[in-house]
């Protein structure tokens, strides 16, 4: 059971909020593949609290999409703390703040990961966060292990974190790289454990290089922390959440998503996607996913090239047709690929 101020989350492995993925389409999905919590996209600060069309996607919040959590990402402490109380008002079940994203355009804006160079400033946002919501949700931080391998930084990443508790903070992630590896090189497990001892009894959830569940079980058993959330490994794989329940719960290991079951999660993401976009970016929402589905599917480079071809809807729905079709015989459907193929192929973990 993770705790996380009143929520308690049965299964302990959450899907993460990802910029430019984890919109209500991919949610959907994950929650009907194992996840109970999800978070969703990143959302700047100043865009939740401006009138017009993004704050009114941002805060529209289905019923069946509980509990939800809130990211935000920004420099301002006073638009900050606005901000997340407007995510409380429109019902997002946590206001998470984002400390760690190594994106430069966003480093270069005093954002994300700019601010662990900045620990002032960085509990000046938490502080306000924490004031304005005001114990109606948690408040959670999101952080990498520093900005640089520094000792400096190092100071400053305790510092920031032992403050952030101090103020109320309901749990803290924490990604095992630096802000300026961004997703280069492993995530330093080693760390997530000398936090989680540092941290003792404040929840702590791990981050990086969970591309499966045995992964999710590892990190765990190997760092002592309370959770993880898993992010770029379930974009195309939401049946790693099931994976991942069955495997801490039961200790099964389950198979590989069938042929069926992979169209099923994909027919769904299209079917949310259209609820909530027109025609050209459900597509294109369905298409970059589809991308990533192809790495569980037995013929990959077709599949991910078909995808990639796909430019409407009608192109999606046609490899949905042809590639998952659940009648046609299929070689043996493959394991997702572990993080050192991936690291070959020059993805980001």
């Amino acid at each position: 059971m993770l705790k996380i101020g009143p929520l308690e989350i049965a299964m302990p492995a959450v899907q993460a909020a990802l910029s430019g993925f984890s919109d209500r389409p991919m949610r959907m999905v994950a929650r009907r593949f194992g996840a109970e919590f999800a978070t969703a996209e990143v959302m700047l600060d100043e865009l939740v609290i401006r009138e017009g069309k993004h704050r009114v996607r941002l805060l529209k919040i289905g019923s069946d999409d509980h509990p939800l959590g809130g990211q935000l990402l920004g420099s301002r402490p006073e638009q900050f703390g606005e901000a997340a109380s407007d995510l409380v008002e429109a019902g997002y079940d946590l206001v998470d703040i984002n400390l760690g994203c190594p994106v430069k355009k966003v480093l270069g804006r005093c954002r994300g990961g700019f601010l662990l160079s900045e620990p002032r400033s960085a509990l000046a946002i938490v502080n306000a966060v924490i004031q304005a919501v005001g114990g109606r949700r948690p408040v959670t931080v999101k952080m990498r292990r520093g900005f640089d391998d520094s000792p400096e930084s190092e100071r400053n990443f305790f510092s920031i974190l032992d403050g952030a508790f101090g103020l109320g903070a309901a749990a803290i992630t924490v990604h095992g790289r630096t802000v300026k590896q961004r997703y280069v090189g492993p995530s330093n497990w080693d760390f997530l454990a000398r936090v989680k001892r540092h941290a003792g009894p404040a929840t702590i959830l791990g981050s990086g290089d969970l591309f499966t569940a045995q992964a999710v079980v590892r990190m765990m058993n190997e760092t002592g922390v309370d959770g993880v959330t898993v992010a770029r490994g379930a974009i195309g794989n939401p049946f790693i959440f099931r994976e991942c329940r069955a495997l801490l719960q039961e200790s099964l290991e389950l198979p590989p998503p069938s042929i069926s079951e992979q169209r099923e999660a994909l027919e769904l993401h299209l079917a949310e996607s259209l609820k909530l976009y027109d025609d050209g970016r459900a597509s294109a929402s369905v298409r970059k996913s589809g991308i990533a589905y192809a790495d569980l599917h037995p013929m990959r480079d077709e599949v991910r090239q078909a995808f990639i071809d796909a430019r409407k809807i009608e192109d999606v729905r046609a490899v949905l047709t042809t590639w998952y079709d659940r009648l046609r015989e299929w070689p043996k459907v493959k394991r997702r690929k572990m993080l050192r193929d991936l690291i070959a192929a020059g993805a980001e973990a």
